[in-house]
Order: C-alpha cells, then structure tokens, then sequence
C-alpha cells in the first residue's frame, strides 16, 4: 500500500491537476473541497490513514491556515505542505511557523511536487521512529507508535486497546518476529499503569536453576552464591506491568510457583521466611501454540487457563503485506540517519520485490535487510541488488495471495527519482471489443480476462480495491488470473516465472 495524500483545495480545477500528479509520484489520494472538511477526514475517529496533506492556503470558510492551526490544536504530526498563487515572503514565513513542511506556489510541477512529498514522508518517517524509540525507552509507547495499514491488524489493535484499559491478563502469540513486545508494551502504556513500571523477562534465556530467584527473588545466602539480596522481578514491577517473552520455555516447577503467585497476589522469594504482596498486571508472549505445549505435558493446563484470558493473536508479516513499503519507509529513514547516508528511498522494483517475499523471520528480518543494505549500498536509491540475500528468493507461496505492482503485458516504465512506486502509464479508456477479427463473438473469458487486465492497471495494482470496484472476492480475482496465465501475480504461474 502506497503512502496516501490528503489534498485540500477549493478550486476543482486546481484539485484534479495536483490529485494526477501525486498519483503519477506512486500515492494514494483523499480528496475534499474546503478546509473544514480537510479537519473533519483528519480528526474523525474512523479516519483513513493520511502520510501528508497537501493544503491551499486561500479558500473560503476556513482557509489553510485555520487548519494548521487546528492540526496543531488536535496534536496531529502529519506532514503539511501548503501551496498558494500569491508566493509572498510573508505567507511562507506564517505557514512555516504555523507548523507547515513545505511551500509550493501555484502552478507546481510534478517534480518539484515529488521532491517536496518526499521530503516530507521522510523527515515524518523519522521523527516517528524516533519518537518510537523515546516512548519504547521511557515505557510510553502507545497504539499509535505501531507502524500498520493492513486489514488483518485492525481486529487485533481494537481488541488489545481494550484490553488497556482494565489489568486483565494478556496471552500475545505469533511467530518470532512480528511485534509481540511492541504490542505489550502499548498496551502498558495506553493503560491506567502507564507510571509505574514496565519489566520484561525473557523466560527462555534464563537458566533453569535461577528461573525463581530472578522472578521472585532471593535472600542473602539463600543458596551458593547468594551474595547479597535480590527483590526479583515480581516485587520490580509492582504496581506495573510484568512482561513474561517466551512464557511456554518455561520449567514445570517454576510454572506452579507462578501459578501461586497469581492467585494469591503475593510471591516468596527463595530463602524467605513470608510471602510479599504484589501488585502486577501480567502480559505474557510465546511464539508457540501454548494450547499444543499443554497437550504435550510441557505447560500447566491451570496455568494456562489463568493467562489465557484474553488472547491475542499477531499475522505474520505475509499475512499483512500492505504493510511492508510503510516498514520499510520508516526503517530506511532511520537507517539513513544513524549511519548518516544520503539515501532518500527505495527503487519500486525493489518494493515490489520485498513485498512478495515470504519473510520468515517477519518485522526483524525486514528490519535487518533494511540495515544491511543502508550500510552496504553505494547509491542515494535502494535498488533490488542491495538486497543480494533477498533477491534471487522466490516470490509467495502459491496458497497466500498478494497484491503485485503491476501485471504484464503493461510494460514497466522508468522509475521517478525518489518514488517508492513505479509510475504505470494507465491504458485509455474504450470501448471493449465484442467480435473477433473473423467477425465470431469473442469468447467469454476472454473478455472477462481484458477487463481484469485494465482494472489492474486503471487501480495501479491495488488488487483489494480491484476486487472490490469488479466486485468480486480477491481469491476469486487470483483464481482467474492464475487459470489466464497471468505471471507475477503471486499464484501458480507467479512462481513458475522466477
């Protein structure tokens, strides 16, 4: 999924022309006609997801910099670059302190459009990871900390800010990689226990035989080595949130001291002579089914039941691809800034490609093939040969669908400087041949194969919206172009072409 441009201006004309060229820079666009309405899509608490807007400084009711100063006033951090056709020494000064990205002067062309849009999504991109660093550091990460569009997360995100809001025992699963830290430690911070602390302990590094000293603590002497005395991890997070990472690696013995300890609030260090009332939410993570370790005899059932009270289940990173450029847009900017290279994107071939991968190690291996290429590329533009560990991989399995970039015969153009998403000249718009050349009515298929081709391109390769203008299920679209043939789509004949 393209990053998506919010454009507000009053002039029809003057929208039309800057909607068609930021759809030739690779975004997406959301149109309105007033400032009032620009206000209304950001704030609105079903609100698409905007990157940047782009705001006309002069339009009735309320006028551009009415919205900056609403943006400001609702806290918002979306890039705004305003335009004008009165490019005034003055207005710019006003815009800029007002909290604008950039200034562009009616008429814009496209480049100078795609410079400033760049600009923008990156420095955005990097004061989020940024910002994400900070809150992740000081046990304030939130919901909006977490980098996601794809429709296989939103289930997962409402059901875990509700959970916020109350101490209710959290079960994250997933597979390695894929957030499940992130995701507890926005749940700590959006909750009432925000203050208090945030402790993770990762239950399948520590050695068997300290596993209850270094959750519940030990007194001086309490055994060889026991120097001095250790409060342990429950007694750190009292009054906060315990986060216990890879709960299923943990011993059978351990599990019934923990069992007692979440039922009775209180917890008894090794060598102690009473036990110490605590006060902790707990969230715990495994990247194993814990229902199976149970069935094998390697889990407590009655301690699963008691953290299994509210289970989240995190998509693997294949299961969310829309996901992917917005990751990797964010990644690079951070990357780019620590290293302090001078790479402004990444070649739509390359996103194309890195999208349709499977990713087995999810966000992390994502992440890592981002740095490794920072680090290792000689251009200001990632392109597919900075990522040589990646690009001789095949494309998705066959039984996971995804949405390509674009689908042959449409030829692939040269790629704008800077653009994360290559520029598909779209076919004009005419009237669909009934007969063949020998004056017999076409088949059927065939026709029905023309109109899925041009609905591709016409949607720039956006196959939910593709489906969803031919109104058809996105299986049902990858069925047919897999029985037409059609290479690159992800399918059958998708891996038979690489």
């Amino acid at each position: 999924m393209a990053a998506s441009i919010l454009i507000a201006d009053d002039d029809a004309v003057a929208r039309r022309l800057i909607e068609n060229m930021v759809q030739k820079c690779g975004y997406e666009t959301v149109v309105v006609d007033s400032g009032d309405a620009a206000v209304a899509t950001l704030t609105a608490p079903d609100a698409p997801a905007i990157d940047a807007v782009i705001l006309d400084l002069v339009m009735p009711g309320l006028d551009g910099m009415g919205v900056l100063a609403k943006i400001r006033e609702a806290g918002l951090s979306i890039p705004v670059i305003v335009q004008t056709a009165h490019g005034g020494i003055d207005n710019v000064i006003s815009a800029m302190r007002a909290g604008a990205a950039d200034f562009v002067v009616k008429p814009v062309g496209v480049e100078r459009l795609q410079v400033s849009l760049r600009n923008a999504l990156n420095t955005s991109a990097l004061k989020g990871e940024l910002q994400r660093i900070r809150h992740s550091r000081e046990g304030r990460l939130t919901f909006s900390d977490i980098i996601t569009r794809a429709e296989a997360m939103t289930q997962v995100m409402r059901t875990a800010q509700k959970a916020a809001n109350s101490a209710i025992p959290v079960l994250i699963e997933g597979e390695s990689g894929v957030g499940k830290e992130m995701f507890a430690r926005a749940i700590h911070g959006s909750g009432e226990r925000k203050a208090k602390p945030f402790v993770a302990v990762n239950c399948g590094a520590i050695p068997d035989n300290l596993v209850e000293s270094i959750l519940f603590g030990h007194e001086k002497g309490a055994f060889t080595g026991a120097t001095e005395r250790h409060m342990g991890k429950f007694v750190e997070a009292h009054g906060g949130t315990l986060f216990l990472d890879e709960v299923s690696e943990l011993p059978l013995t351990a599990q019934v001291k923990l069992l007692r300890a979440l039922q009775e609030g209180a917890v008894e260090a090794v060598g102690g002579r009473k036990p110490v009332k605590v006060d902790v939410r707990i969230i715990s993570a495994t990247n194993r089914k814990l229902l199976e370790r149970v069935k094998q005899g390697h889990f407590r059932e009655d301690l699963f039941y008691r953290l299994h009270v509210l289970p989240l289940t995190i998509p693997s990173l294949r299961a969310r691809r829309e996901d992917i450029p917005h990751l990797l847009r964010h990644f690079l900017a951070r990357f780019a800034a620590e290293e302090n290279r001078p790479i402004t994107g990444i070649s739509g071939e390359a996103v194309a490609h890195l999208t349709q991968l499977d990713w087995p190690g999810n966000i992390r291996q994502l992440e890592n093939a981002v740095y490794r290429a920072v680090v290792m590329s000689d251009g200001d533009q990632l392109e597919l040969d900075d990522f040589p560990l990646l690009a001789s991989q095949p494309h998705v399995a066959a039984d996971i669908p995804t949405a390509p970039l674009m689908i042959e015969p449409i030829a692939v153009p040269s790629l704008v400087s800077g653009s994360e998403i290559p520029i598909v000249p779209l076919p004009a718009a005419g009237t669909l041949p009934m007969l063949t050349a020998t004056g017999d009515v076409r088949p059927l298929e065939d026709m029905e194969n023309e109109i899925i081709r041009f609905a591709i391109s016409h949607y720039r390769g956006q196959m939910s919206e593709v489906a969803r203008r031919l109104k058809i299920g996105r299986s049902t679209l990858y069925r047919k172009l897999d029985e037409a043939g059609v290479p690159g789509h992800g399918g059958k004949s998708g891996e038979e072409t690489h």
